[in-house]
């Protein structure tokens, strides 16, 4: 009887998506074969970052770099250039790490199962079922955000999806046709963004409504239960402005690993849970420091970040190079850096 109701939901979700599927420029319409280098690049990009917001840089992206060969003789300053503004830079430099490793044990060919994939830089359980699915349409349980959600008023599960990532698995396997599995896992994508919506969704054109029992209990606002909150911790820093007799001012490369890594910045003291003080700006190698009283918030996954700026001059940095304001387009600057640069001009 599962089976039955299964094949019905899967076959009267492939029917809407026929008919109502989205257009995006790394997708292939429904019958088509997909590109897998597309299917890779989207998947990474579209981590914590809307569909509206990663087209742009998904066409810019493969118009620079067209192939698995051109991403993996790239510099990592190029790609990280790139990717600015699309933050979580981490997935960036994997990208960059992961293309090379294709390139050279893969002979450039992206691999099909889950299992290989898995191995790769950049590469989680979600993005190796997610490509295997839509770039080889090879049956795979694929649960993101969108499809979490579905499944947890299908089922009417009362307990939030992150805690129960095994028995969403357990459903998408049940569900998941051997026939056109990737235009599957899509119609859920689709469903997920403009039917099945976080709120209020619009259950009278849902394909799924009949085997739907969030909606036949008329509980549907109440799934999937969210987690409990928890408060994100705050951190300090000074971050310093330094100023060369050119009035070009100090960037410095990050450490590679860590946020922002290998991004082009400001340099700053050490984020602290605490209020900077006086023994931070020993970390500068400016002098005539100034504290002023600009104060930039910026919040990250886990934690807020509040900078000071600090202004002052410099003659020498080991590191660093100096640049002025009108050529950071050059560079990859993180937002942060850049919401610093525009509060400091900003109180001049």
């Amino acid at each position: 009887m599962k089976a039955v109701l299964s094949m019905s939901i899967s076959a009267d979700l492939l029917k809407w998506y026929d008919q109502h599927h989205r257009r995006l420029p790394w997708r292939a319409n429904p019958g088509e074969k997909p590109t897998p280098y597309h299917v890779w690049i989207s998947e990474i990009m579209l981590q914590q970052t809307t569909v509206p917001t990663v087209i742009d840089y998904f066409n810019r992206f493969i118009q620079k770099w067209p192939s698995i060969k051109h991403l993996a003789t790239a510099s990592l300053d190029d790609v990280l250039h790139a990717w600015q503004g699309l933050g979580y830079y981490s997935r960036a430099r994997n990208l960059h790490k992961c293309a090379q490793v294709i390139a050279s044990d893969y002979g450039g060919e992206i691999p099909k199962e889950e299992k290989e994939l898995i191995k790769l830089p950049g590469i989680g359980p979600y993005t190796a079922a997610a490509i295997s699915a839509i770039a080889y349409d090879i049956p795979a349980p694929v649960v993101d955000g969108n499809i979490e959600r579905i499944l947890s008023r299908l089922y009417t599960l009362d307990t939030p999806p992150k805690q129960v990532k095994n028995k969403l698995t357990a459903y998408m396997n049940t569900l998941v046709p051997k026939k056109r599995p990737g235009d599957f896992v899509q119609s859920l994508m689709d469903l997920g963004s403009s039917v099945c919506t976080p709120n209020n969704p619009i259950c009278v054109t849902c394909p799924i409504q009949p085997y739907c029992q969030a909606h036949s209990k008329n509980t549907v606002n109440k799934y999937p239960v969210k987690p409990e909150k928890k408060e994100k911790p705050t951190k300090h820093a000074y971050v310093f402005l330094l100023f060369n007799n050119e009035n070009k001012v100090l960037l410095e490369k990050r450490p590679a690993k860590g946020l922002l890594g290998g991004m082009i910045g400001f340099p700053t003291s050490k984020w602290s849970t605490t209020e900077p003080c006086v023994k931070d700006l020993k970390s500068s190698t400016g002098k005539n420091l100034v504290i002023t009283q600009n104060k930039i918030k910026h919040t990250f996954t886990h934690f807020h970040l509040f900078l000071t700026i600090v202004t002052g001059e410099t003659k020498k940095h080991p590191s660093g190079f100096y640049a002025h304001p009108n050529e950071y387009v050059e560079f990859a600057i993180p937002t942060l850096m850049k919401k610093v640069w525009e509060k400091f001009k900003a109180a001049e």
